[in-house]
């Protein structure tokens, strides 16, 4: 299901300022190995970036590293004593990320943690001004819960897919439950703020009161 009709899509991603490199060769790459589709992109990327700058952030969370071009928006957004620790489960993921962070000259922002997200968090002290989940769907509810908890208040919560390819309207499939029932259960939740966005797949920003 196409959210966006092709032609305004890629008027939003010409008109959409460069991202520098090595982004660009990095989403090359990336398209070359499954699971492509997961990859940020230029959109969603540069929102990130802008965002974490809007906020003043200096220290970011994100769950789910995939070939590293989030991690690296994020960490572009940052001071240079900033930090953003990325959480990833795979193996070949992290190594290819890791390739890309040392490539960059924001790689020394990221601080990647191989392992379950939720195990990660566990061990993590302090409080995070910004955190962003693109991990696995049907855990999106525990990481939701997982990462607020870390948010200082004030703080930004950025939930990726959330559209799910439109399987949100009529949800049968467990990712789809699991998203549905999130993006409902933060609609009503008193402890934040929210806007769920049609970018690209659909991104949920919550702000912590």
């Amino acid at each position: 299901m196409d959210l966006i009709p092709a032609p305004i899509d890629r008027y939003c991603y010409e008109r959409t300022q460069r991202e520098p490199e090595p982004l660009p060769a990095l989403a090359t790459a990336t398209a070359a190995i499954p699971g492509a589709g997961m990859l940020t992109g230029r959109v969603e990327g540069r929102l990130l970036c802008l965002l974490a700058k809007l906020m003043g952030a200096k220290r970011v969370l994100e769950l789910g590293t995939f070939t590293g071009y989030s991690a690296l928006s994020l960490a572009e957004g940052l001071p240079d004593d900033g930090t953003v620790i990325t959480c990833e489960v795979d193996s070949r993921h992290a190594e290819i990320a890791k390739g890309w962070f040392a490539k960059s000259p924001h790689g020394h922002k990221v601080e990647l943690r191989f392992g379950p997200a939720l195990a990660t968090l566990a061990t993590l002290e302090g409080v995070f001004d910004l955190a962003f989940i693109d991990a696995d769907k049907e855990s999106y509810p525990a990481y939701y819960e997982a990462c607020l908890a870390k948010l200082r208040p004030g703080g930004l919560l950025i939930i990726d897919n959330t559209l799910w390819s439109g399987k949100v309207l009529s949800p049968t499939e467990p990712s789809a439950k699991a998203i549905d029932g999130l993006n409902r259960q933060i609609e009503q939740d008193g402890r934040v703020e929210n806007v769920l966005l049609s970018v690209r797949d659909g991104v949920h920003l919550v702000r912590k009161r």
